[in-house]
């Protein structure tokens, strides 16, 4: 197994991208500490389809955004597993979407906090406990490059900015630790579900080289290979699984 013997943290690990991620990374032998803020069945879930396939994993309640929640987080996945090779900050979202006549203080500063600061908290307090060799590989977005869509700045700012921290922080803790970001397009998930219209979602799609969308699967896929000894010389990079909406 490509992850044999490694342990994981996964933010927002109950739904959608951080579930499937989850799940592949626990397919390849790896612990995983799956974190969820409110999708506790979801989480609870996960852990039983990984316990059940012989796996190794536990779901912790916790704010990302919240530092105490966030060290809870890495010391019960310490205590567990005695040490961490893998951080998926998987945690954000888009909140709602707000024109910029629309824009408060407090929802511009959410929409960072969820997406930006969750991650600079995981990876600040998990990094010390890191193996060498380990990979943190962050949750960018096809909208950190084109800006997202309409009512979607304060998202899209977010994005980019988790774009330009893989990058500092690739610099930063190399050479012991590579850091990438993924950057999804249209995926079939609850994000599009609850905030993209239908209408759209089909017109982006068949405006697509792949004329579909993506599966939260073939990110995690993705996930897997860069948290793997297969990706070792990959570190700093922004990868695109968009099924070619745009080319970057």
């Amino acid at each position: 197994m490509k992850l044999d013997g490694k342990v994981a943290i996964v933010t927002g690990g109950g739904r959608d991208i951080g579930r499937a991620c989850a799940l592949r990374l626990a397919s390849e032998g790896c612990a995983v500490a799956v974190n969820y803020l409110r999708s506790a069945d979801g989480a609870e879930r996960t852990v039983e389809e990984i316990l059940a396939a012989g796996g190794r994993a536990f779901s912790v309640q916790g704010d990302m955004t919240r530092p105490k929640a966030v060290r809870a987080l890495v010391e019960r996945t310490v205590s567990e597993w005695d040490s961490i090779d893998i951080l998926i900050p998987n945690a954000g979202g888009l909140i709602g979407r707000k024109t910029l006549p629309e824009m408060t203080l407090d929802h511009w500063r959410a929409v960072f906090d969820v997406n930006v600061t969750s991650a600079m908290l995981l990876v600040q307090a998990a990094h010390p406990f890191m193996n060498d060799g380990g990979s943190v590989t962050m949750l960018a977005s096809q909208a950190g490059r084109d800006g997202g869509g309409h009512g979607a700045v304060a998202y899209g700012m977010a994005k980019g900015a988790i774009m330009a921290m893989t990058r500092g922080m690739a610099k930063e803790l190399g050479p012991a630790i590579r850091v990438n970001a993924m950057c999804p397009g249209l995926i079939d998930t609850d994000f599009h579900n609850i905030f993209t219209k239908q209408e759209v979602r089909a017109r982006i799609a068949n405006a697509s080289a792949l004329q579909r969308e993506g599966s939260a699967e073939e990110v995690a896929d993705l996930a897997l290979f860069l948290a793997s000894d297969e990706a070792s010389f990959i570190t700093g990079a922004c990868l695109d699984v968009n099924g070619g909406t745009i080319f970057s």
